[in-house]
């Protein structure tokens, strides 16, 4: 009796082996980390973006509306509670990487914008904030794609034989993945008009014209 339990529960574990099983223990596990690394990313940045308004609002006649989107942007993303359950919610993902997407336009913008400021720009405390930002926006990039590429491995194992009998046993199912639509709009640097420079400029142009 013990001999066929033995075997039984041999044929079993090699079965589940076979079958994918364990690339789905791996797979999944792998995909938790890089998520939580994505995540440690967009809350890097989120933590720098106070002291990046805070040290904005110090040049006088900067854009108001420009300051008050990236503080909405910032609010509204970090308003959204990144658990490791949203990677399974669809729609609850869409709303994290919409929101993002928007704190990233604004940013970018912001940016952008802060070069029509020449005193701004030579603001020491400020050149520091923008490298940290740029820094953490290419840690976040590679963060995204390391996610990106574990859950698109997952996903083929969820849909190819025999492993596919595998999921649908334990019920593993196909995870949510960051959508490319919407990328080059939210890479793509605003369109900034600055026909009407700002008021110290103008002043100043006008000073050295008497």
């Amino acid at each position: 009796m013990r001999k066929l339990l033995l075997l039984i529960t041999s044929v079993a574990v090699l079965s589940l082996t076979g079958c994918g099983y364990n690339t789905f223990q791996s797979a999944d596990e792998q995909i938790k980390a890089s998520w939580a690394e994505v995540l440690n990313q967009y809350q890097r940045r989120s933590d720098l973006v106070p002291n990046l308004v805070s040290t904005v609002k110090g040049e006088t006649k900067f854009e108001q509306d420009t300051l008050t989107k990236v503080v909405e942007a910032r609010s509204k993303a970090t308003s959204i509670q990144a658990s490791p359950e949203l990677i399974n919610d669809p729609a609850a993902f869409q709303k994290f990487q919409q929101a993002q997407g928007q704190l990233t336009g604004a940013l970018s913008r912001l940016l952008v914008v802060s070069e029509n400021y020449p005193n701004l720009k030579a603001n020491q405390a400020f050149r520091d904030l923008q490298a940290q930002l740029e820094g953490t926006e290419n840690r976040i990039t590679v963060a995204r794609n390391r996610y990106i590429k574990s859950v698109q491995e997952y996903n083929v194992t969820v849909r190819s034989f025999p492993s596919n009998l595998t999921a649908m046993m334990f019920g593993y199912k196909e995870k949510v993945n960051f959508a490319v639509e919407n990328e080059k709009e939210i890479s793509k640097p605003p369109a900034v008009s600055f026909d009407s420079a700002p008021a110290s400029t103008t002043n100043a142009a006008s000073g050295n014209s008497k």
